[in-house]
């Protein structure tokens, strides 16, 4: 029977917009993208150029050390754009599908290199993360152990698994665990019954950020300084399973439309990278001004309409952007729609649990961290945020070392910068740190 971690610190951030268990098929969108800046770590080049054909799974970016790991392109069809921007960094690359044609089947491995080839083939290898520093991992290294979350406690998160997924985790921890030499732990909800031969099951329950992989690690094995995991979802699982199992590459996606602005909300299932406009077409409340964010409101890209879906692919969300906001005394309204974790507004009467209709204004001023020990309260972790945070920014790397660094990734710190009294971007300030001891010390 897999042991249940209980997870008291965190917070579920009660937005209203949750989806339905409703999943529509997204038939209108023709022009996918995929963005190297959702995949740290590596400097990319493009291997195509506006006109090329490509097949789902063919190269369009390589990293420019190894040259072993790709981004591949989730659809076949006709290369629209490769974007660039200042210094020539490349933004996006654009591919208007062909319905038509479909990605061939790969050769099924059978050892750890071939394994290993495939997955740094197929373009999966850029969905994993390693930590230290939150990278895609180096194929020329050897994790300690091998991490996977099978679901997502994230504010209106969708499931992650649909029933053509789950099939194949059991092949993809399998192919998995050949590539390390510790073991591969997979941390499910409590209560889910998912089980498995393969890897160590772990059931969490608590709030959010129970289902962040990087809280499932600080419970089950630590990081410490000189070890490498590496990290991963379930659906990433489930594809490396269907590939080493059948040859073939998947690249479908379901996408939670959420937020208070979605007229529907609700499950789509569409490819990899899809075009933000069809997928929104007719799905807002209003034409007014709103935020539209790829992913969830605490760790999501804010995106515009001629945008793409950014990594980790599985939801959009659209919330009011507060630009026509008036609220009568501003900050000392009394209002009981207004939402506070510290109860400084009456909505704790009515139950904190109800939804509520958030917009992205910060509702504050930026000013010095203030140490209160409110970081403490959403920050599940045997470690000091706040005086990890200060050692960040004054670049002091033994105190870096010693607080904690290894361990954390950027959204660790979401919750902690939603609660914060200061405004601080403290996930920012984590990847600028991350990035920083990466080049020191490398």
């Amino acid at each position: 029977m897999a042991e249940i971690i209980r997870i008291k610190k965190g917070l579920d951030i009660p937005l209203s917009g949750n989806p339905s268990s409703e999943v529509t098929a997204d038939k209108k969108t023709t022009t996918f993208a995929v963005c190297p800046d959702d995949f740290p770590g590596h400097v990319w080049k493009a291997v195509v150029k506006p006109g090329d054909f490509v097949y789902a799974g063919d190269p369009l970016l390589k990293d420019k050390a190894t040259q072993r790991i790709v981004i591949a392109s989730p659809v076949s069809g006709l290369v629209d754009e490769v974007r660039r921007g200042e210094r020539r960094h490349i933004e996006f690359v654009s591919i208007n599908r062909d319905p038509e044609k479909s990605a061939t089947k790969k050769a099924v491995p059978s050892n750890q290199e071939e394994i290993k080839n495939l997955i740094l083939e197929s373009g999966l290898w850029a969905m994993m993360r390693q930590r230290p520093y939150d990278i895609v991992p180096d194929p020329g290294t050897t994790p300690r152990d091998i991490f996977v979350t099978a679901f997502d406690s994230a504010p209106l998160a969708g499931e992650l698994l649909t029933d053509s997924l789950t099939k194949w985790i059991e092949k993809g921890l399998e192919s998995l665990a050949a590539l390390t030499s510790g073991k591969v732990y997979l941390g499910v909800r409590a209560g889910s019954g998912i089980k498995s031969h393969a890897a160590e099951v772990y059931e969490f329950e608590g709030p959010h950020p129970s289902g962040n992989v990087g809280t499932q690690i600080a419970a089950i094995n630590p990081v410490n300084k000189g070890e490498t995991v590496w990290t991963l979802d379930a659906v990433t699982v489930a594809k490396i399973g269907k590939l080493c199992g059948e040859g073939e590459i998947d690249y479908s996606t379901t996408v939670a439309l959420t937020g208070p602005e979605i007229k529907n909300p609700r499950m789509i299932s569409t490819v990899i990278g899809a075009s933000i406009s069809t997928l929104l077409e007719g799905e807002l409340k209003t034409q007014n001004d709103v935020r539209i964010i790829s992913g969830n409101v605490l760790t999501g890209i804010r995106v515009n309409q001629e945008g793409f879906l950014h990594f980790p692919y599985r939801q959009i969300t659209v919330i009011d952007e507060g630009s026509q906001a008036d609220e009568f005394m501003g900050w000392a309204s009394m209002n009981p729609k207004k939402y506070s974790v510290k109860r400084s507004f009456p909505a704790f009467l009515r139950g904190l649990s109800k939804p509520f209709d958030f917009d992205a204004r910060i509702k504050g001023g930026h000013r010095a961290m203030i140490l209160s020990g409110e970081y403490d309260k959403v920050f599940p972790f045997d470690i000091y945020p706040e005086y990890l945070l200060k050692a960040i920014i004054a670049g002091d790397i033994d105190r870096m070392e010693k607080l904690g660094i290894y361990e954390v990734a950027p959204e660790d710190f979401a919750l902690p910068e939603f609660v914060d009294t200061s405004k601080i971007e403290l996930q920012k300030i984590v990847r600028e740190g991350l990035d920083n001891l990466r080049k020191e010390l490398s």
